[in-house]
């Protein structure tokens, strides 16, 4: 098998928030289907999100009504459409060990079978990972015509958006792979 690819398409830098209270105080929103250039934009949570959208799921439902908002039937989303949007939070209390569940997240989208919002409890790293970098929840908007790698890299406050070729279809294998690649010896940190 030959060695993987990642060529670089986009690339943003940031400044990593405190936690306050359980709370980044900003959002990620990556829109992979533009044209010219992939879109990344950091938005804040406003006090309204916190209050109403409270947790993982709320933040996810929320992102994913204002992207989707401009369509009046979520229902019909999935036959046919282009737009649709992949959203991931873990809620205030991600990451803090002290909580059970802490290393839990949120994945919500709409299926694009039944037209109906669904979500998933995962566990692992990546929401805390997530929110230790700066942001309580993620959006992934679209698809992209080839395959690409989202890294958000909170040491040095960057997120990239990469072109890839040459992984395995194996998630197992090409999450080693990519582990590898950005831990620089280091892959407990990915």
């Amino acid at each position: 098998m030959k060695p993987p690819k990642l060529k670089k398409i986009d690339e943003k830098k940031y400044v990593r928030p405190q936690l306050e209270r359980g709370y980044a105080g900003q959002t990620l929103h990556i829109d992979i289907m533009k044209t010219n250039g992939r879109k990344i934009e950091i938005e804040p949570v406003t006090e309204q999100m916190k209050q109403i959208f409270t947790g993982g799921k709320g933040f996810d439902l929320c992102m994913l009504w204002n992207i989707l908002r401009p369509f009046k039937k979520w229902n019909r989303i999935g036959w046919g459409y282009t737009i649709n949007a992949i959203c991931v939070a873990s809620g205030p209390l991600g990451g803090f060990t002290t909580c059970p569940g802490a290393g839990k997240s949120i994945v919500t989208a709409i299926s694009p079978l039944t037209g109906s919002v669904m979500d998933s409890n995962v566990g692992g790293h990546f929401g805390p990972f997530l929110k230790f970098s700066g942001f309580d929840s993620l959006c992934v908007e679209g698809k992209s015509k080839k395959k690409i790698v989202i890294f958000i890299d909170g040491k040095t406050e960057t997120i990239q958006v990469l072109e890839a070729t040459n992984l395995p279809k194996d998630a197992y294998k090409t999450s080693k792979i990519l582990t590898e690649h950005f831990g620089e010896g280091k892959s407990r940190d990915i």
